[in-house]
């Protein structure tokens, strides 16, 4: 031990004491200076949103007593620029070395490689480690050491390679480094203002943030609803998955931890013939793997925050429909399992995976919305938002990954309403204008007699809408507008004079020249403080709203005859897990189309890796992102539409 070491050790996404590689690092070298550096100008268009802020607030009280338990004081620092605020604490106590651990999004790669370059100039030793992983990013590739882009071929040489459980005991006791640094009380970070406190204080009541307590939900959702993952995980109701999603974003329990547990359970099952559990686990195991993937992508194709992995939506006709946008936030589309998904998102800052997957689907198949609008707004909503996986699930909808939905895959509300809320109990829950329906006709309200409506209480188009678009129609949409995009596509192929396609990215520019990403100016993407004013879309022309109802009879009729096709629609979808957002497993997907076959690796991610040191990694990235604070497309401003928490 270098007793006479000062490290400080830099807090982000790891808000815990146990198996944190960069805090017990730093604890065998000597004294620490525990720091949770805050800078909303660096989060740029990623700012976090409300119920986001509430759960990173009360995290960080938490890590904050835990850390005065053993010896240290977590500093708090409200700052302009980070690596200003890293400097004044190197200078106040004398620190040699700042340690902290990985982060994968494009935002983090941009700021650590530089603040690493900057302290590494000015003689200050910096050391990074691996705390948010299984494996980095860079230690999965094919045989011809190339990036995997189907999720099934990663996670098969990821359970191929040698994997030793590596856990970091937390510190007995902790030094703190002496010296005088100006620092902020958790309140002056910001993180919650007046007008938010009345509206999370609710939140208390259904979560518990802080890393002892995520050890506490790993240990319950282990030892007594593992077991039933594999049946009780579509429940669209209720408990049905971990729950751990919120816990892992911020790092107050490590993915090693949970991957171990669910693991040793496995072999248990196993040796006793337990073939329930053995599935329940295998599938909770995959979607540990989906967000590692995610991470994954997002690290080897920096881009994918503002455009498609595959070529395809090159040419995409997005519909920049504002009051459709508006409709689908405020959960009035007029079809009930997308409604109540989206208020339960408002109410509460959560919602369940395949509820995720069905308001996003809606949201680019019904209303071929710009998906990077879709993202930002789950960004802004979600309690777990998380950058990296809130990526690859739109991406996967929106069919531009090799192993997502096909773009012309459009799936039926009502259908899916059937399957996964058969009842109609969660419909009823957050739509109580429809708390009278028979179940019956829960789903597709229009095709209920008038008599039913009367007595349920409900007139259409009053207190509850009709449906924003009608299925025939969108569907007819959707091929016109993939019909367009192939059309132009094929057309700017036969132009090459070589056949291929130079750059991987989707028309931005396409839904008007506000959302160009090169249109928004470096610095003036502003940064909201509440979620008191609506989210600010681009603005667009003149766009005809269509208003034709759902034909009754024809839709009604559908719905038997399509429900055996639309329960193997499911399966083929199945939900892997609750960890990925709207990502799901890509294991019993359709064969990819032929326009599949486009997807192209940048020159820039094809070079040889030196895998021995992350930020060797990050630079590469940085070089492909030309160094920018990546400020992109849409403004980061919250909803105004009135809560109801």
């Amino acid at each position: 031990m270098e007793s006479n070491s000062k490290t400080i050790a830099w807090f982000r996404r790891d808000l815990r004491i146990e198996d944190n590689p960069a805090l017990a690092a730093a604890a065998r070298d000597g004294s620490v200076l525990p720091v949770f550096i805050w800078c909303p100008k660096e989060e740029g268009q990623f700012y976090p949103g409300r119920v986001s802020r509430w759960w990173l607030k009360q995290s960080l009280i938490h890590l904050e007593h835990s850390l005065k338990s053993l010896g240290a004081e977590l500093v708090f620092i409200k700052a302009q620029s980070t690596l200003s605020a890293l400097l004044k604490c190197v200078d106040a106590v004398g620190a040699t070395k700042v340690v902290y651990n990985h982060l994968y999004d494009p935002v983090s790669l941009v700021r650590d490689h530089n603040i690493k370059q900057k302290l590494g100039e000015l003689g200050i030793a910096v050391q990074s480690y691996n705390g948010d992983l299984l494996n980095e990013p860079w230690e999965v590739y094919n045989d011809d050491g190339k990036v995997f882009t189907t999720f099934d071929a990663y996670w098969e040489k990821f359970l191929c390679m040698q994997n030793e459980p590596v856990s970091h005991l937390p510190p007995w006791r902790l030094t703190q480094a002496a010296g005088s640094v100006k620092m902020c009380s958790i309140e002056e970070l910001g993180l919650e203002n007046e007008l938010e406190k009345s509206s999370n204080a609710l939140l208390g009541k259904g979560w518990a943030p802080g890393w002892s307590n995520a050890d506490k939900a790993l240990t319950e959702f282990v030892e007594n609803n593992l077991l039933a993952y594999s049946k009780d995980r579509l429940r669209v109701r209720g408990n049905s998955t971990s729950l751990l999603s919120p816990y892992l974003h911020f790092g107050e329990v490590s993915v090693r931890k949970v991957f171990n547990s669910v693991r040793l359970k496995q072999i248990l099952w196993t040796k006793e013939g337990n073939y329930v559990g053995d599935k329940s686990a295998n599938l909770y195991l995959r979607a540990i793997g989906l967000r590692e993937y995610s991470r994954y992508i997002c690290f080897n194709f920096p881009f994918t925050h503002e455009r498609s992995l595959l070529n395809n939506l090159k040419f995409f006709p997005w519909n920049a429909n504002l009051a459709h946008f508006k409709a689908w936030r405020q959960g009035r589309t007029g079809y009930p399992l997308v409604d109540a998904g989206m208020r339960e998102l408002w109410a509460t800052g959560w919602v369940h995976n395949k509820i995720r997957v069905i308001v996003s689907s809606f949201f680019v198949k019904f209303l071929v919305l710009p998906w990077q609008w879709g993202m930002k707004y789950f960004w802004d909503t979600l309690l777990d938002a998380d950058l990296e996986s809130d990526i690859i699930g739109w991406q996967y909808i929106s069919g531009s990954l090799p192993d997502g939905h096909e773009l012309e895959r459009l799936d039926n509300p009502e259908v899916q309403g059937f399957n996964y809320d058969p009842e109609g109990d969660y419909v009823r829950h957050w739509l109580p204008e429809l708390a009278r329906m028979p179940a019956e006709w829960i789903h597709h309200p229009w095709d209920a007699p008038l008599t039913v409506l009367k007595a349920a209480g409900v007139e259409l188009g009053i207190n509850y809408p009709n449906p924003i678009i009608d299925v025939d129609v969108a569907r007819d949409r959707l091929m016109q507008a993939i019909f367009i995009m192939r059309e132009k596509e094929a057309a700017v192929n036969a132009s090459d004079a070589n056949g291929t396609v130079e750059v991987v990215f989707d028309n931005s520019e396409n839904v008007g020249d506000s959302t160009n990403p090169k249109d928004v100016v470096k610095g003036k993407v502003p940064c909201p403080s509440s979620s008191s004013y609506d989210q600010r879309v681009p603005s667009m022309g003149n766009v005809c709203m269509n208003k034709k109802r759902p034909k009754p009879e024809e839709e009604t009729k559908k719905l038997k005859d399509n429900g055996l096709r639309c329960k193997n629609e499911g399966k083929m979808s199945n939900v892997d897990g609750d960890l990925c957002s709207t990502a799901e497993s890509s294991s019993m997907k359709k064969q990819m189309t032929n326009n599949r076959n486009s997807f192209s690796v940048p020159r820039a991610v094809s070079m040889s890796y030196d895998r021995k040191n992350f930020d060797d990694e990050a630079s590469s990235h940085v070089k492909l992102q030309k160094e920018e604070e990546i400020d992109t497309e849409i403004n980061s401003c919250k909803n105004g539409e009135a809560e109801t928490l």
